[in-house]
């Protein structure tokens, strides 16, 4: 195979394997009545992530029901905060944009832009560090905070997926919550490990 064709069939690959963990998580979502299983779907989708990312090879769907039965408490207990949180600042901004309070409009604007970095990189962490839930978020907080590229990364890469759902909304049933939490994955995991170097160089104890 040429150097093309083998770029060609990752990519493919990678397509597939988004759709299959987009369909996972809408499937155990539903399973959990949406409200009960949101969480711990996430927090599986994650978790699989993870390991395809590291390069792992294993059964998708039971190693996603595993961690589905397994997080079912604390799935809920790390992303129903967060999604109450973002559903609290989208109304407010709504509001204050209908009533033409610029200036509460753009602290809320960037509120909800400061939850969505901090979950961007919480639920990689959870799923990579063995953390409680609680514990999660100031760490998320304090890594968004001291890596301002990263997160501006984080962040075009999401407002990208976002746009492209806008203009394909079908994505968002065959590909756009697998693609995102798979390349949010990925990325994390390497600016965990680039963290992890700069604070533990080679050669240092």
């Amino acid at each position: 195979m040429t150097g093309w064709s083998i770029r060609i069939y990752l990519l493919c690959d990678e397509l597939l394997w988004a759709v299959r963990l987009n369909l996972l998580w809408i499937a155990f979502t539903l399973l959990g009545g949406v409200l009960l299983g949101i969480g711990p779907a996430t927090v599986a989708a994650y978790a699989v992530a993870r390991r395809h990312a590291m390069g792992e090879s294993f059964h998708v769907r039971s190693a996603f029901a595993a961690v589905y039965r397994r997080e079912f408490a604390r799935g809920s207990l790390l992303v129903l905060p967060l999604l109450a949180a973002g559903v609290v600042l989208a109304g407010d901004y709504l509001y204050f944009t209908a009533s033409g309070a610029a200036a509460l409009r753009l602290t809320t604007y960037a509120a909800l832009v400061a939850l969505v970095v901090v979950a961007a990189y919480l639920l990689p962490m959870y799923a990579h560090y063995d953390l409680r839930p609680l514990a999660c978020l100031p760490k998320a907080s304090l890594f968004a905070l001291t890596r301002p590229a990263a997160s501006v990364l984080l962040l075009f890469c999401l407002a990208a997926a976002v746009v492209a759902v806008s203009s394909f909304p079908i994505l968002a049933l065959t590909v756009a919550v697998g693609g995102w939490i798979q390349l949010n994955t990925w990325l994390c995991l390497r600016f965990f490990a680039e963290n992890e170097a700069r604070l533990h160089p080679k050669g240092t104890i």
